[in-house]
């Protein structure tokens, strides 16, 4: 196979990926279900409300991958969100049970082609890098055996009455300018401040968390944050890609919380269709996005901070 021939293969490859992921996306919204809020709780999931982490490393995954393996462990009825690949089982002294099919994960990266690197020798200029995505295989926790005792236990969800407090005090950690009144809840990038109306004005009190977790992550994208683009106008794709970072940045944090996720627009999944439709790659964009808000908002917890630490220390 020749150089030209072998990169055109890739390039199908990575192309087919981002069309895998974005049709099964497309295919969950058009049904009527967000795959970010997936039904917790319910009997169609056995595993407790929580972000899935790698066994081995201990690290949460981020981005898209949080959105297939939260859809893997509904589909099967995993009963925990703990993953390790086929090599990391027999690592820790256990395998993979014969017979069980993995879940396709990415790794997203950028590379710079041969003749990307010559042409910008030539011409002086910068070198432009190709994104590309890696499909690599984990397991559930469950589909294994033989695995250490604190690799296959599943941790209690929260206690309700200790989820409320940790939205208020991460809203007063962020130090973004968080204002409680009126009848609509929004975010003005222009004077930077939130505004969400007062809890009563709620019929699940809840719900008035979940609100401000997705306010808050639109303030993540402030020029002074992470500094995402807001010049879309109501009913422009630019406006609902943003909206799209926000509601997945909200179910994020409510997983890591403990609260059980909702859509907050699910007027607005028309034009994510639209979105999703016109460019494969959205998704995935977005949902890193929303990895990087929900990050950014997250590290205001102390107990998720000191979290943070272990997990490096034990990396």
């Amino acid at each position: 196979m020749s150089r030209n021939t072998a990169r055109a293969s890739a390039g199908s490859d990575r192309s087919n990926l981002y069309d895998d992921i974005t049709n099964k996306i497309i295919g969950e919204l058009e049904a009527g279900r967000v795959p970010w809020v997936q039904p917790w709780g319910t009997a169609a999931s056995k595993a407790p409300l929580a972000m899935p982490k790698n066994a081995a490393t201990r690290r949460q995954y981020s981005g898209i991958n949080v959105l297939i393996l939260w859809g893997s462990v509904i589909e099967h009825g995993f009963p925990g969100q703990s993953w390790l690949t086929f090599r990391q089982a027999l690592a820790l002294g256990g395998n993979v049970r014969k017979g069980e099919h993995g879940t396709t994960v990415v790794y997203a990266d950028r590379f710079v082609p041969d003749d990307e690197r010559k042409r910008a020798r030539e011409t002086g200029e910068d070198a432009q890098a190709i994104p590309f995505l890696k499909r690599f295989t984990v397991f559930n926790a469950a589909q294994c055996e033989g695995l250490p005792q604190d690799v296959t236990i599943v941790a209690p969800p929260p206690l309700p009455g200790l989820i409320e407090p940790k939205v208020e005090a991460l809203i007063k950690a962020t130090g973004i300018d968080f204002r409680i009144g009126g009848n609509r809840a929004f975010y003005v990038p222009a004077h930077d401040y939130v505004q969400v109306p007062p809890p009563q004005a709620y019929f699940e009190p809840i719900n008035w968390h979940r609100t401000a977790l997705h306010e808050l992550g639109h303030a993540t994208g402030h020029a002074s944050r992470l500094n995402r683009d807001f010049s879309g106008s109501f009913g422009t794709k630019k406006y609902a890609f943003e909206e799209l970072i926000a509601e997945m940045n909200a179910a994020f944090c409510c997983a890591s919380l403990g609260i059980t996720p909702t859509v907050r627009h699910a007027d607005y999944i028309g034009s994510w269709l639209e979105v999703l439709r016109e460019d494969n790659r959205a998704i995935v964009r977005a949902a890193s996005q929303a990895s990087k808000a929900a990050d950014y908002l997250l590290r205001f917890l102390p107990d998720h901070v000191a979290s943070q630490d272990d997990q490096r220390d034990a990396a």
